[in-house]
C-alpha cells in the first residue's frame, strides 16, 4: 500500500499571501529573530512577541489555501494513507480539509500555559498580558522558539519509516532538525522535491529518486501527485 509524506514549509503557504519569515518584506523585517522567536525575547518584551505573533494571526484570518493544499487534500480521498509534516505554524492545510497534520514547529491557533506546557488552548483571537491559564500563568504562543524542542521530531520521523514517495514542498531542508528527517525516508522512496529556486542539500543530493520540479506549490504539487498516482495504476 502506497504511503506519501508531504513535508511543507513557507514557501507552501506563500502563494496563499502568508509573508515568509526571511524575505525581504517578512514579518522578521525591524525585528531580529531573537526578539520575537526565543525565550530570552519572551522574556526580555513578552509585549512585543505577543504582538508579533498577533499581526500573524490576524492574518490568517485573511488568506486561504492554495491550489498546492487543495491538491493535497484531495489526494487523502485517493491514498489511505497520507501525512503531512509541515514547519508551517498556519492552518491552511486544515482549512484545505487535510487531517492527518504534524506541526513541527507549532500552531498560530494555539497558546499554551507558562507554567505547564501541556496545558495548550485553541486561540484565534489576539493573545494579550494578563491572559492566563486556569493555573492563573500568562499564555504564550504555541510555537517551538529557537533553543526549544521539538516535540513532534520523534513523531514525524516515524511516519517517514515507511513512506513509499515523500514530497518536499517549499522548504529547502537547511535548517535542523527539521533538515534531519529525510534521513529516515528509506532508501527506495520516490522523493520529489518541489520549489521554484531548488536547494539541494546534501542528503537529497544522495538520494538516486529525486526528481526536482522547479514550480510553486500551486503548480509542481498537482504534478507530482499525478505522477505518484500513475506510477500506481
Amino acid at each position: 500500500m502506497k504511503k506519501i509524506v508531504i513535508l511543507s514549509g513557507a514557501g507552501m503557504s506563500a502563494e496563499s499571501g502568508v509573508a515568509t519569515f526571511r524575505d525581504a518584506g517578512g514579518l522578521w523585517e525591524g525585528h531580529d529573530i531573537m526578539e520575537v522567536a526565543s525565550p530570552e525575547g519572551w522574556h526580555h518584551n513578552p509585549a512585543l512577541v505577543l504582538e508579533f505573533y498577533n499581526q500573524r494571526r490576524r492574518q490568517l484570518h485573511q488568506v486561504a489555501p492554495n491550489a498546492g493544499h487543495l491538491a493535497i487534500a484531495a489526494l487523502e480521498q485517493e491514498v489511505p494513507e497520507v501525512c503531512i509534516v509541515t514547519q508551517n505554524v498556519d492552518n491552511l492545510h486544515e482549512k484545505a480539509g487535510s487531517k492527518n497534520i504534524i506541526h513541527l514547529h507549532g500552531e498560530l491557533l494555539k497558546v499554551r500555559s507558562t507554567r505547564n506546557q501541556e496545558l495548550v488552548y485553541p486561540w484565534e483571537k489576539d493573545l494579550n498580558l494578563g491572559d492566563t491559564c486556569e493555573l492563573g500563568s500568562q499564555l504564550r504562543p504555541h510555537i517551538v522558539w529557537f533553543g526549544e524542542a521539538v516535540p513532534e521530531l520523534y513523531r514525524a520521523a516515524t511516519k517517514l519509516q515507511d513512506a513509499t514517495a515523500l514530497l518536499i514542498v517549499g522548504t529547502s531542508l537547511q535548517v535542523y532538525p527539521a533538515a534531519g528527517l529525510i534521513d529516515y525516508a528509506p532508501p527506495e522512496a520516490d522523493i520529489f522535491y518541489i520549489d521554484p529556486k531548488p536547494q539541494i542539500n546534501y542528503e537529497l543530493s544522495k538520494r538516486k529518486n529525486l526528481v526536482v520540479l522547479e514550480e510553486k506549490a500551486g503548480t509542481g504539487v498537482a504534478k507530482a501527485i499525478d505522477r505518484i498516482l500513475k506510477q500506481n495504476r
